[in-house]
């Protein structure tokens, strides 16, 4: 399994736990159940490869780390999302800001531009394009503004 499969897995069960009012890692521990797990690759393409231990232990780090500092990723997201609460954006554009916010704050092996770049595609898949170069925004604008680091914007690749 690729970390884009295995972030892609990350960001649902971000999504599945906020709207359950669940805890992620609870929520992990259930979905990880070997036999629930296979069922669910009869259903969609994303399951069809059980996740190895590397990628498992990833998506529990991405899920408890943005559990644990989810009022300061949230605190982020609305500072740099000008004039959006988070209780206003959609939860998927929400769930992937999340997990892309974790990855540049707590995540240090993973590259700042890297976790802009895979939520931006990630979002393809789930948002219209205002939504997706919504997304490429607010994190480029945390990357800039709470890290000091130039990043490059790919409007182009957000409107995709």
């Amino acid at each position: 399994m690729t970390r884009t499969a295995a972030r892609e897995i990350a960001i649902q069960l971000c999504f599945a736990a906020a709207a359950a009012n669940q805890e992620p890692l609870e929520l992990a521990e259930r979905f990880f159940d070997r036999e629930y797990y296979d069922s669910l690759g009869r259903e969609a393409e994303l399951f069809e490869e059980y996740p190895e231990e590397k990628q498992l232990a990833y998506i529990r780090r991405l899920l408890a780390l943005s559990a644990e500092h989810r009022e300061e990723i949230d605190a982020l997201i609305e500072k740099y999302a000008k004039g959006w609460r988070v209780e206003r954006i959609s939860r998927t554009a929400l769930a992937v800001l999340r997990c892309a916010v974790c990855e540049i704050l707590y995540m240090e092996d993973i590259p700042n531009a890297a976790a802009i770049n895979e939520a931006v595609e990630l979002s393809k898949g789930y948002d219209e394009p205002d939504t997706v170069a919504f997304v490429n925004g607010v994190l480029g604008g945390i990357v800039r503004g709470e890290l000091g680091e130039a990043v490059e914007q790919n409007e182009e690749s957000a409107q995709e």
